[in-house]
C-alpha cells in the first residue's frame, strides 16, 4: 500500500495507487448500472457507483475513487472532480444521522441562524463535526429546494420544514 499524501487544492482529498476491492455481488450491481448506458456514455453511471462505493466503504476514499476511474475507464481526476462537486458524497467517516442544514437566503432570513445554533448547542458540536458517540453529523450545505417551507433541514434522505427549535428537539430526540 502506497502512502498517502494530502494535494493541494484541499486537505480533504487524498492521493493513493490503492485501488478498493468489492466483492462479486457488488461487482455486479456495478455492471448493472453501466447496461442502462450505451457502452460509449458509461461515465453516465458514475454517480450511482459513487453512491455504491460510499455505501460499501462508509464514505469516498481515494481506494474507492481508483476502483470506480479504472471500472468506468476515466482519470482519478475526473472522478474526483464530480465526486467533490456533490455535497451527497462524504471523504470521511459520518455519524449515522447525517443533519444537512440548508445554509442559503430563504432558509436564513427565516430562521437558519436560530436552528443552526440550536443544534449545535443541543449536540455539543459544530458544523462539521461529529457527536462522540458517531450518531450525529452536522453539516450545512446550498439549498435544499424547499424555500417555501424554510427553515429545512435534511437527515438521510427524509426533509423536516418549516423548523423551530422546539420540533427540531422532537426530530433529534425520535432519533436517539
Amino acid at each position: 500500500m502506497a502512502t498517502t499524501v494530502p494535494t493541494d487544492f484541499t486537505n480533504q482529498v487524498l492521493y493513493t495507487d490503492e485501488v478498493a476491492e468489492f466483492s462479486p455481488e457488488v461487482i455486479e450491481e456495478m455492471k448493472s448500472h453501466l447496461k442502462k448506458y450505451p457502452p460509449e456514455r458509461k461515465r453516465s453511471a458514475l454517480i450511482p457507483l459513487l453512491f455504491i462505493v460510499q455505501r460499501e466503504r462508509g464514505y469516498i476514499d481515494a481506494p474507492g475513487i481508483n476502483f470506480v476511474a479504472k471500472f468506468l475507464d476515466l482519470t482519478v481526476t475526473d472522478v474526483w472532480e464530480t465526486a467533490t462537486f456533490y455535497s451527497m458524497f462524504h471523504f470521511r467517516p459520518i455519524g449515522k444521522y447525517h443533519i444537512q442544514i440548508c445554509k442559503t437566503l430563504s432558509c436564513k432570513i427565516m430562521g437558519e441562524p436560530e436552528i443552526t445554533n440550536h443544534i449545535c448547542k443541543k449536540l455539543g458540536i459544530k458544523p462539521g463535526e461529529t457527536t462522540p458517540d458517531g450518531k450525529f453529523t452536522l453539516s450545512m450545505v446550498e439549498c435544499l429546494g424547499s424555500c417555501g417551507t424554510a427553515p429545512v433541514m435534511q437527515i438521510g434522505f427524509d426533509y423536516y420544514e418549516n423548523l423551530t427549535p422546539e420540533k427540531v428537539d422532537q426530530i433529534l430526540d425520535s432519533l436517539e
